[in-house]
């Protein structure tokens, strides 16, 4: 039987790597060369249209502007978005917040199905190595 922690700590490893892991850039996407970047596995899978990660990467080199801000949210929105679909988490909310010039920092907080709400806030150390 699992317990509250223990479903808790699986969430927020499965944010820790949607959020986290590249996925590959649509071929509309602005990139900065012709990579594309993503997972390998993303090229076979197993249900049509089913990638992880997010493409919170084609923000690494752009100014911090409100549509900046705004792609950061959606990009994390379509990363977690398989945790509604599959039935894990009954909302996902994200928050954005200008840390400074050049940093945003996101936040997630996901309602459970028994209702109660969990709040993840990226570490510091996120932040720098991913500067979202």
């Amino acid at each position: 039987m699992l317990t509250q922690t223990s479903v808790e700590s699986a969430l927020i490893r499965a944010v820790v790597i949607s959020l986290y892991t590249w996925r590959r850039a649509d071929t509309d996407d602005p990139v900065d060369d012709d990579q594309l970047y993503g997972w390998w596995g993303d090229s076979y899978p197993a249900i049509a249209d089913d990638r992880i990660g997010s493409r919170l990467w084609l923000l690494r080199r752009v100014q911090l502007t409100d549509a900046t801000q705004r792609d950061a949210e959606f990009y994390a929105a379509e990363a977690l978005r398989w945790l509604i679909d599959d039935g894990h988490v009954l909302d996902v909310s994200i928050s954005s917040n200008r840390a400074d010039t050049n940093r945003l920092d996101l936040g997630v907080v996901l309602t459970l199905t028994t209702g109660a709400k969990l709040e993840i806030q990226p570490t510091p150390s996120w932040q720098v190595i991913y500067a979202v």
